[in-house]
């Protein structure tokens, strides 16, 4: 510490280093504040910063912060014995220029010898990880009794010690050569050349030395910090150790900085603190006990950084984030000391050690721990924006603020020490976050974005005024009722293509009673319809409810389901006819793959000889229930038999084509365009054109004209009305003469009677007799002038009338609907009561 301090003083001047000191703590201080809010709300276990950001933050995020952090740890290692060689080979090395030493001059100096010594140093280390954490802890703890030996005689030196110089030798291309250092007492003059900065070559690389390369040094000193949080599965009591050990650390640590470099800055020259590292030996009073002291320092903070780096390997791999690739770590001693992991370490960091120089690591190290900080502090701040009762730590001196302070921080400081390394490092950690994000299992830790998601997702429903809905923004909000989805897979699917980015809710309706059951029903079958969800790649929600009756069922759902702005305004039914249901999710490619099979817990389907749950006169009392409700209703039939890809990849030429009969077929005499109803209708065969499956398609529009009613006209009118909508369509006209001729043969009225004058208008209900007008003949000659037309589309929507007012004629207002949509293939029958399109802006 005391030797880091004055390379930073010596280039830096005393204001620039007290400004890093107060930048450096200012971001360790905000993520130490961070760090004991996380430790102190609840068990910690292994790994330290890793533990805390994986058990918040998720998997993804808890392993690629993992791997950097250990990778941190390794090159912090490495920079540590580097510094330790270099001091060693100060102290013990042959002079350059010199073949052979002198007195404790003995050890040669190259890349190989230095390779060596940091070697030996490393092995050492390991030694004493290998035998546990406990002689770990009883090491540092005279390690520690020995710095503040070294430091307190550091502190008297500079008071003690006479003026003197120091003869330096610095090597040359052609040899050595020697300058002197002076060591001036407390001088004023000595203090007012030292306090701005003077940035010159580093004479161990080589390198010119600016800001961001002398922060990024002294940085490295003060990642300490995180080394009792990485012992936290060592450690008794990890949240009360933590919080007090660390605070206490980073006070002390800050204070002994600032007063060393005040005094480095009023009694030593700039050449001594920029040329001679070991500088505070050749001062000292004692000058062996500073050379033990910085020995022991720097092999503290190496052996720190590698038991670091294996505890965090270890819980990698006993998370099994990783899989197999981490198997070997989990292996431990009788003890339950991780021996592989810190073998592992170890190798790492000799790998790094080939590198040679400190300060070439001291920028990638710097930018490793800045980027872990940043994530124990964005881990702190989604706890605390989560608001989340079970998040209330014992710690309580922290805030949002102060994390999000830490958070930018650390960002602005890993640019400012390199750009490019930052960069890189951000790449990496976006890397490692998409594969375990693919790859990984899934844990069961709880994740925050959930949490994240609901805090957000409640504030903006509270926001979504239903008092401020407007018609140009309005989206179809579906709740289509499944009674069993194996026979419904590929109508979920098609509803999913029409709901337009809105609510889209599978509801079903279980017909049982909660006072004769001991428990909800309804709960255990909650798994298996979020899984259909999942395999289908639906964006639904699901809604079960109990009910006497399928009816009062559909009531409560349309009642209760969805929250707030958020509520379904269009009711999905499947079609009421006497067709055997096929079992569509047996045959759906998510569920036929070799691993998949169909155990999901939905019962088999109705036989045909059956009795169905739902009676027609019930099935057409929901349709009534749901207008009466001012929801909008599509009753869907033969959606099974629609295979969506080859329909749409059969041919490129012609493409699919979507017809659409936007005129009430049932009630010829009342025939509009541009009513409610059609026009709704006209929209949801627009929208399911805007699904990016059903993009090729093509609408037809069909008009049905009679003779002497100006069919171009008609045409050129309707036309007018797409290009006013923005709906592209191409316009078909279909003379329907004989079929509107069989209505006024059978129809009891003649032309220009009441019927003419009750034209329907929303919320009026059809008078009772319509129903009754119509005959199955004409019906018939209705559905065969539909059929005709080719070619065939992949799908039809037709106008659905309002049911009858008179329910005694439900079976016949069903009858009349089958034998329309009989044979036609994929229909949808459509009803609008809610205005949906807009010509403005």
């Amino acid at each position: 510490l005391p030797s880091s301090a004055g390379f930073v003083v010596g280039h830096a001047g005393l204001y620039q280093a007290l400004a890093m000191f107060a930048v450096a703590y200012f971001i360790i201080g905000m993520t130490v504040l961070s760090v004991c809010a996380i430790a102190t709300n609840g068990a910690l276990d292994a790994g330290g910063a890793y533990y805390m950001i994986s058990r918040a933050l998720g998997p993804e995020f808890g392993g690629s912060i993992g791997i950097m952090f250990f990778l941190a740890n390794v090159c912090g290692s490495a920079l540590y014995v580097l510094g330790l060689v270099e001091a060693v080979v100060d102290s013990f090395g042959i002079p350059p220029g010199q073949e052979t030493g002198s007195g404790v001059h003995v050890l040669p100096q190259s890349y190989w010898y230095e390779l060596l010594y940091g070697t030996l140093l490393l092995a050492l280390c390991l030694l004493v990880c290998l035998v546990g954490a406990s002689i770990y802890a009883k090491a540092t703890f005279l390690i520690f009794l020995i710095v503040a030996a070294v430091l307190g005689t550091i502190l008297v030196s500079f008071f003690a010690t006479r003026p003197l110089k120091v003869p330096i030798r610095l090597p040359k291309v052609n040899g050595t050569e020697t300058d002197d250092g002076i060591f001036t007492g407390f001088s004023l003059q000595t203090l007012r050349d030292n306090l701005g900065g003077r940035y010159e070559v580093d004479y161990t690389t080589g390198q010119m030395m600016s800001f961001s390369s002398v922060f990024a040094v002294m940085f490295n000193g003060c990642t300490g910090i995180m080394a009792g949080s990485n012992m936290s599965g060592d450690l008794k009591r990890p949240s009360y150790s933590i919080p007090r050990g660390t605070i206490s650390a980073v006070l002390f640590t800050y204070l002994v900085y600032n007063l060393l470099a005040f005094l480095m800055c009023a009694t030593c020259n700039r050449i001594l603190l920029q040329k001679d590292y070991g500088f505070l030996r050749d001062i000292s009073i004692f000058p062996p006990l500073v050379t033990v002291g910085i020995y022991a320092a720097t092999l503290s903070a190496a052996m720190s950084n590698l038991i670091g780096a294996s505890r965090i390997l270890y819980a990698l791999a006993r998370d099994d984030l990783f899989g197999r690739a981490l198997a070997l770590a989990k292996k431990t001693s009788a003890s339950g000391n991780p021996v592989m992991a810190v073998i592992l370490s170890w190798l790492m960091v000799q790998v790094v050690l080939f590198s040679g120089k400190l300060n070439t690591i001291a920028s990638v190290v710097t930018i490793f721990f800045l980027l872990v900080y940043a994530t124990v502090n964005l881990a702190c701040l989604a706890l605390e924006w989560a608001s989340a009762p079970n998040f209330r730590p014992t710690f309580r001196y922290f805030t949002w603020h102060t994390c999000l302070l830490g958070i930018a921080g650390c960002c602005v400081m890993m640019f400012l020490i390199s750009p490019v390394s930052a960069s890189a490092s951000l790449g990496f950690l976006l890397l490692l976050l998409l594969a375990l994000h693919y790859l990984s299992p899934s844990s069961t830790w709880g994740y925050i974005s959930q949490a994240l998601i609901f805090h957000q997702v409640r504030k903006y429903l509270l926001m979504l005024d239903v008092r401020k809905d407007h018609v140009k923004f309005w989206r179809p909000q579906m709740l289509l009722m499944v009674q069993n989805p194996r026979g419904s897979a590929r109508l979920i699917d098609f509803v999913n293509d029409l709901k337009k980015s809105g609510l889209y809710v599978l509801g079903h309706v279980e017909l049982q009673d909660l006072d004769m059951l001991p428990s909800d029903p309804l709960q255990p079958q909650q798994d298996s319809w979020l899984s259909l969800v999942d395999k289908l790649n639906v964006k639904a929600f699901v809604s079960l409810t109990l009910a006497p009756s399928v009816r009062h069922g559909v009531r409560q759902l349309l009642f209760t389901s969805g929250l707030g702005g958020m509520r379904p305004n269009t009711l999905v039914l499947g079609f009421y006819d006497d067709e055997a249901p096929q079992d569509g999710l047996a045959r759906h490619p998510a569920f036929t793959s070799a691993r998949e099979e169909v155990p999901l817990g939905f019962p088999p389907l109705r036989a045909p000889t059956t009795p169905k749950l739902l009676s027609a006169r019930e099935y057409v009392g929901i349709v009534a229930d749901a207008l009466k409700m001012l929801r909008n209703v599509l009753l869907a039939r033969q959606l099974e038999s629609l295979d969506k890809a080859w329909e749409l990849r059969r041919a490129a030429s012609p493409p699919p084509t979507i017809h659409v009969w936007p005129v009430n077929l049932l009630r010829p005499d009342s025939a509009r365009y541009a009513d409610t109803c059609s026009l709704f209708l006209l929209q949801m065969a627009c929208v399911l054109n805007m699904a990016r499956a059903w993009r090729r398609a093509r609408l037809r529009l069909f008009l049905c004209v009679e003779a002497g009613t100006m069919p171009h006209a008609q045409e050129e009118k309707l036309r007018q009305l797409l290009k006013d909508l923005r709906i592209q369509a191409q316009i078909q006209l279909v003379p329907w003469d004989a079929i509107t001729h069989l209505h006024w043969q059978t129809c009891q009225r003649p032309p220009g009677g009441p019927a003419e004058e009750e034209e329907e208008e929303e919320g009026v209900v059809n008078f009772p007799t319509n129903t009754t007008q119509v005959s199955d003949e004409y019906v018939c000659a209705a559905n065969k002038l539909v059929l005709e037309q080719s070619p065939a589309p992949a799908v039809r929507f037709l106008y659905l009338p309002r049911p009858p007012a008179d329910t005694s004629v439900y079976p016949l207002y069903l009858h009349q609907l089958e034998l329309l949509t009989r044979g036609l293939g994929p229909t949808v029958l459509v009803h609008g009561v809610s205005a949906v399109t807009s010509t403005q802006l």
